[in-house]
C-alpha cells in the first residue's frame, strides 16, 4: 500500500502540526478551569478558578474531543478505530466545535457585559488555546491510500465484488447500541435541561460538529450498520430510554416540554406516512390534530363541552378523536385525491383554514353552537386510570413524578403504537404501493396499482394517527382553542411546523420527524433571549440546514442518492474495527 498526501491549507511541518493539534486541545480544557470574568452578572458564573461553570464545561467536551482524536491521529495504541475513514475531517471539525463554542462564549461575554474589558486574563488564554488546535487540524495535509482508490474503482466495476466489514459479536453489538443509547439520553437531557439560551447555542454548536465529526470519521455508518443488525434490540431501548426521561428531571417543566414534542412528533409521523411514503403535500395537515382535540373535549366532561354530561373514558375518547380525524381524512381526501402536486397542496391548504375558520364560528351566534367559537373548550379534567390521576403527582421507586411527566409516560406509550402501525404499513404491500406511487405515479398506476385508492388510505390513516395524539394534546392544555390550527405562526402546532419537522428530520423514516419536532420545538423555545432576533437566526438554521443536509438529518437511502450526483461516490469507511480493509460503500448507503 503506497500513501500519498495532499499540501495541506497551512504550510507547517507535520510534527508541528501535530503538536499544536493535541497541544491546543490540552490547553483548551485546562482553560475551562480558569476564570473568564470578574463579574457572576453573565449567565453561568464563570468566576471561579479551578471548577468550570455554564459554558465552559462545553469547552471542556468539546477540547476534550479535540485532544482524543488527535492522539488518534499520533497512532497511539488502541484509538485507531476512531478514524476509520482515515482523514482529518473529523479533527477539523472538533477543532472547530471547540473554537466555535469558545469564542461565542467571549463574544457574549463582551456583547452582554459591556466591552472586552470584563474578560478576565483566563478568558483571553482560553481564546488562544482554542485556536491553535484549529491551526494544527488545517496544517495536516490529508492522507490518500492507493488501495483506497483501487477498492473504489473496483466498487465501480462490480459493487459485489468488495467484502463488507465483518461484524461484531451479537453482545458486544447490543453493548455498543446500549452505550450509544446512554450517551444520546444523556445529551437530550442535557440539552432540554438548559437554563439560558446561551447555554443552548453552545450546546447546539458542541453537538453539531461533534456529530458532524462522527460521520466524517465513519463511526456513524458503523453505528447504522449495527443497528440496522439489531433493530428490535435498537427499538427497545430507545422506548426504555424515553422512559427513563422524566426520572431524571427534577422540573416538571422539562417533562412538559417532553410531553409536547412527543405530542407533535406523534402528529408528524402521521403527516410522514402522507408526505415521506406516499409523496403527498398536505399543507392543512394540523387540522386533523385539532378534530381530534376537539372530539375529545366534547366527550370528556368538561362542564364548558356543548355535551357536558358526556364523559367517555380515555380509552374511548381516544377512539372517538382517532375515528373522527379518520372520517375527515376520507371526507376530505375522496375529492381531492385525484389532484396532483401543487394543486392537491392548494386544496388542503384551504381545508385547514376552513377548519380553522369554522370552529371559530361555531359559537352559537355565527353559526351552531358546538366548539363555543374563540374562548373554545377550556377546563377538560385530568385522566384517571383506574385510580391513577394523571393530574398529580406520584412517588414510584422514590422518584417524584409530576402531572407532564405522568402525561410523558403515557405519550410514550402512544408513540410505540403509532411507529408500530408506521413500520408494519411502511413494510407491507400497501406501504410498497405507497412509494411507487410517490416515485410515479402514472408507472404505478399502469403496473396495476390503484393510485386514488391508496392515496386514500394514506390520507386517512396519517388522519387517525394526528387525530388520536390530538385527544392527548387536550387534556395536556386543559382547553381547546381554534388559535393553534393555522397553517403557519410564531408558535407550534401549525402546519408550516409539522411539513418542517418531516422534510428537516427525514421523509419516510421513523426517527427522521421525531427528531425534526424536538428541534423545531426546542429552538423557539431555547432562543427567547434573542427576542425579536430569534425568528431570524430560526430561519437561518433552517437555511443552513437544508444547504448542508438537503436530504435530512436523519435520510433514507433513497433520498440520499436523489439529492446527490449519481456515481458520486464517497469513502466513509475502508477498515474494520480490528484495523483490516474493508467495504467502499456508496454516498448516502
Amino acid at each position: 500500500m503506497t500513501d500519498t498526501t495532499t499540501r495541506a491549507l497551512i504550510p507547517l511541518p507535520l510534527a508541528a502540526a501535530r503538536a499544536l493539534l493535541l497541544g491546543g486541545g490540552i490547553a483548551t480544557i485546562v482553560s475551562a478551569f480558569l476564570a473568564w470574568t470578574w463579574t457572576s452578572e453573565f449567565p453561568g458564573d464563570l468566576t471561579i478558578t479551578g471548577y468550570p461553570g455554564g459554558l465552559q464545561w462545553l469547552t471542556l467536551i468539546a477540547g476534550a474531543l479535540t485532544t482524543v482524536f488527535a492522539l488518534s491521529a499520533y497512532g497511539v495504541p488502541g484509538l485507531g478505530w476512531l478514524i476509520p475513514a482515515r482523514n482529518n475531517a473529523p479533527l477539523v471539525l472538533t477543532a472547530i466545535g471547540a473554537f466555535g463554542v469558545t469564542w461565542y462564549t467571549i463574544i457574549s461575554i463582551a456583547a452582554e457585559l459591556g466591552g472586552l474589558a470584563n474578560l478576565e486574563p483566563g478568558g483571553w488564554v482560553a481564546a488562544i488555546a482554542s485556536l491553535l488546535p484549529v491551526i494544527g487540524a488545517f496544517a495536516l495535509p490529508e492522507p490518500h491510500t492507493e488501495s483506497t482508490k483501487d477498492n473504489l474503482k473496483a466498487y465501480i466495476a462490480k459493487p459485489d465484488t468488495i467484502p463488507a466489514p465483518a461484524p461484531l459479536s451479537p453482545w458486544l453489538e447490543r453493548a455498543v447500541i446500549t452505550v450509544g443509547t446512554i450517551i444520546g439520553l444523556a445529551v437530550f437531557t442535557y440539552g432540554i435541561d438548559t437554563e439560558y439560551g446561551e447555554l443552548f447555542v453552545g450546546f447546539l454548536i458542541v453537538v453539531v460538529f461533534a456529530v458532524w465529526a462522527l460521520h466524517t470519521a465513519g463511526l456513524m455508518d458503523r453505528f447504522s450498520r449495527i443497528v440496522a443488525h439489531n433493530r428490535s434490540f435498537t427499538l427497545a431501548m430507545g422506548f426504555a430510554a424515553a422512559i427513563a426521561f422524566p426520572f431524571t428531571q427534577t422540573d416538571d417543566h422539562y417533562a412538559n416540554i417532553g410531553v409536547n414534542i412527543l405530542i407533535f412528533g406523534t402528529v408528524a409521523l402521521g403527516l410522514n406516512i402522507v408526505v415521506g411514503l406516499a409523496g403527498l403535500l398536505d399543507l392543512g395537515y394540523v387540522a386533523f390534530l385539532g378534530v381530534g382535540a376537539y372530539t375529545a373535549a366534547l366527550v370528556s366532561g368538561s362542564e364548558f363541552s356543548r355535551f357536558s354530561g358526556v364523559h367517555f373514558p380515555f380509552w374511548a375518547a381516544a377512539l372517538a378523536g382517532a375515528a373522527a380525524s379518520l372520517i375527515f381524512g376520507v371526507l376530505i381526501g375522496a375529492p381531492t385525491l385525484r389532484l396532483r402536486g401543487d394543486y392537491l397542496a392548494i386544496v388542503t391548504l384551504g381545508f385547514g383554514e376552513i377548519f380553522r375558520i369554522a370552529v371559530n364560528n361555531m359559537d352559537g351566534e355565527s353559526g351552531p353552537d358546538i366548539t363555543n367559537g374563540p374562548n373554545g373548550i377550556p377546563s377538560i379534567p385530568d385522566l384517571n386510570f383506574f385510580g391513577f390521576n394523571l393530574g398529580e403527582a406520584h412517588d414510584i421507586a422514590g422518584f417524584t413524578i409530576g402531572r407532564f411527566a405522568n402525561y410523558y409516560l403515557l405519550m410514550v406509550l402512544i408513540m410505540a403504537l403509532v411507529v408500530l402501525v408506521y413500520t408494519r404499513a411502511a413494510d407491507s404491500r400497501i406501504g410498497r404501493s405507497w412509494i411507487a406511487i410517490r416515485e410515479d405515479e402514472t408507472a404505478a398506476t399502469a403496473m396495476g396499482i390503484n393510485g386514488f385508492r391508496v392515496k386514500l388510505i394514506a390520507f386517512a390513516l396519517g388522519a387517525a394517527l394526528a387525530g388520536l395524539a390530538g385527544t392527548v394534546s387536550a387534556h395536556v392544555t386543559y382547553s381547546v382553542v381554534p388559535t393553534p390550527y393555522q397553517f403557519a405562526g410564531s408558535t407550534p402546532p401549525n402546519s408550516a411546523f409539522l411539513l418542517a419537522a418531516v422534510v428537516l428530520g427525514g421523509m419516510g423514516t421513523v426517527a427522521g420527524p421525531i427528531l425534526g419536532a424536538a428541534l423545531l420545538y426546542l429552538l423557539p423555545e431555547k432562543l427567547v433571549f434573542l427576542q425579536d432576533k430569534s425568528l431570524l437566526a430560526f430561519g437561518i438554521a433552517l437555511i443552513l440546514l437544508m444547504r448542508f443536509r438537503p436530504e435530512g438529518i436523519i435520510a433514507n437511502r433513497r433520498r440520499q442518492l436523489e439529492f446527490h450526483e449519481t456515481g458520486q461516490l464517497d469513502v466513509p469507511d475502508t477498515t474494520t474495527l480490528s484495523g483490516e480493509p474493508a467495504a467502499v460503500t456508496k454516498a448516502g448507503a
